[in-house]
């Protein structure tokens, strides 16, 4: 199995696609690449972490490949949005792929390519590309929250 840490906004409509995908085998929401450690929801939100909430995903690699994965990072949400989804507003919901080796990294800058080339989105794409630092997994309520809760207004 291999992981992919993905930002795209509410981190609860972005774990809800995922986990839907052949060949997932895990999700976790949390937290990842800010100043603080053990951060917390309350203080993650108020955007004076450097956190982004972010989805942290196993998947295995013969039935779905990293490649794959950021493209659906791609098709999920807006990667054209600086530090905004929907109604979410602030660097703790921007777009980013926090990448773990150099493969990861390099297939998170072909693919801005691609997509910029493409000419799917009428804005550039603004998505950061982060080295992978320390998950924080959020609060055990806000794993699976959709699936427990059913649909609410999300920033996707």
């Amino acid at each position: 199995m291999e992981l992919a840490i993905f930002g795209a906004g509410c981190f609860w409509g972005v774990e809800a696609f995922f986990e839907k995908l052949e060949g997932i085998t895990e999700t976790r929401v949390g937290y990842t690449g800010g100043f603080v450690e053990n951060p917390t929801y309350e203080q993650v939100k108020t955007g004076t972490t450097g956190h982004a909430e972010a989805i942290k995903i196993q998947y295995d690699p013969n039935v779905i490949t990293y490649s794959e994965l950021v493209d659906i990072f791609f098709g999920v949400h807006d990667p054209t949005s600086r530090n905004k989804q929907g109604l979410d507003i602030g660097h703790q919901y921007r777009s980013v792929i926090f990448y773990s080796d150099v493969n990861q990294q390099n297939v998170a800058e072909r693919k801005i390519k691609e997509w910029t080339e493409k000419g799917t989105f009428k804005l550039p794409i603004v998505t950061e590309i982060e080295p992978a630092t320390f998950f924080y997994e959020a609060e055990e309520y806000h794993q699976k929250y959709l699936q427990k809760n059913g649909s609410v207004a999300c920033g996707i």
